[in-house]
């Protein structure tokens, strides 16, 4: 993994997608801004940025080779898992019903706030089970919560996460650093 992050670490965003993501950034602050897990423990808004442009560059309508779609790249039983979970919370969300949540449909998961929603909700769970780990919670995000190598604490040995924690983390810094969005 040491190689991806190095790989990455001088990469810079371009100015085109982030004007792209620019026109989500109501959702992403709306969204990042819940504690779905822990009290007062929230989602970076610059994390899910971060992740929405390693993983699709802020195209809504991105489809993966394995079929996982829009900003954050969910695939549909993911995203209609979360969606149920989300539906029996006690929490109310502008943007998104809790009838749309219980019955998402896979075009759902191109409306980019039933999307971002998900993608916060996922990120806030697999911080919470990875205890923050960012190499864990990409990990987790792409390669399945349910990966044998996170139960021992360890990123799932794939190139592909590889180099998803490699782009999220410069990405993440980047943001970090550049203050691109507002607080």
């Amino acid at each position: 993994m040491r190689n991806s992050v190095e790989k990455y670490q001088h990469t810079e965003i371009i100015r085109q997608d982030i004007e792209k993501l620019a026109q989500f950034d109501e959702y992403i602050r709306y969204f990042s801004g819940f504690s779905y897990f822990l009290p007062r423990h929230k989602v970076s808004a610059d994390f899910v940025r971060a992740l929405i442009l390693a993983e699709s560059r802020a195209n809504p309508e991105a489809i993966s080779e394995k079929n996982a779609r829009g900003l954050g790249q969910i695939l549909f039983s993911t995203g209609s898992m979360a969606g149920k979970e989300l539906a029996k919370s006690f929490t109310f969300f502008r943007h998104v019903s809790k009838h749309r949540l219980n019955s998402l449909k896979e075009e759902d998961l191109f409306d980019p706030a039933v999307n971002i929603l998900l993608t916060c909700y996922l990120i806030s769970k697999y911080n919470d089970k990875f205890d923050g780990r960012l190499d864990l919670v990409v990990s987790a995000w792409n390669a399945g919560e349910h990966t044998e190598s996170l139960s021992f604490g360890r990123h799932a040995p794939y190139r592909e996460t590889e180099d998803l924690i490699g782009k999220i983390n410069a990405y993440y810094i980047y943001l970090l650093k550049t203050r691109k969005f507002p607080r």
